[in-house]
């Protein structure tokens, strides 16, 4: 047990801390999962898989350079322990999605998360979907809470009959003195009281059910 330890504590140690994902550097080699993040679907679902043989998993998570390539069966959060974002900061990601159907799925980001591997997991969220609507919500254990109900807003861009192989949105939230702003495309859609909002904790990317997207940017700031 005491050599287990040991071990575990060294490989800890070997990752900086605090240190982000680089979309341009990926974790491993490229189209294979990056080793050190971690992916969890809603409920749980102990025999999911999740790799880089497209055919024979339930997520394909990839290094996908500049960035990462999912493309989900169950709703999952896919985050690198490390990604914290603690004070006063900016965090933005660029996602690109790829035809969706008729389906309302949504996508983007998650901040603020603490027991992430616990039954009292909590995170706040920012997401988008294809009907040019977005969202932001609270996960506390198998609870989800209601923050700013889908909304429609001109900024968001959205797959159609005249895209391309995708359609790209950059979202970024920012954690300023006074409150927390959401942005689209360098538009503001929301600003919140910090009395709404938590803000602290690991931040990573929300994908929801059977939806295929590239994130070419994932990244927080300090202010």
């Amino acid at each position: 047990m005491r050599r287990l330890l040991t071990l575990f504590m060294s490989a800890l140690f070997a990752l900086p801390l605090y240190a982000q994902p680089d979309p341009q550097n990926p974790e491993g080699n490229n189209m294979t999962t990056p080793p050190t993040w971690v992916v969890r679907t809603d409920r749980a679902m102990p025999d999911v898989k999740v790799g880089a043989v497209k055919d024979s998993v339930d997520i394909w998570f990839v290094n996908m350079t500049p960035g990462w390539h999912i493309t989900t069966g169950p709703a999952a959060i896919f985050y690198h322990p490390y990604s914290i974002a603690d004070g006063l900061y900016r965090i933005e990601a660029t996602i690109h999605l790829f035809d969706p159907g008729e389906r309302r799925e949504a996508y983007g980001v998650f901040f603020a998360g603490r027991d992430l591997d616990t039954d009292d997991i909590t995170y706040d969220y920012f997401l988008l979907r294809n009907s040019g609507e977005f969202l932001i919500k609270r996960r506390v254990g198998a609870e989800t809470v209601i923050i700013n109900d889908w909304t429609a807003h001109d900024a968001i861009a959205t797959y159609g009959a005249d895209s391309e192989s995708s359609v790209e949105n950059k979202l970024a939230v920012v954690n300023g003195p006074q409150d927390v702003i959401f942005w689209v495309n360098d538009q503001q859609v929301a600003r919140l009281p910090h009395s709404e909002v938590n803000t602290q904790g690991t931040y990573g990317l929300r994908i929801n059910h059977a939806l295929n997207v590239h994130v070419s940017n994932l990244k927080a700031d300090p202010m």
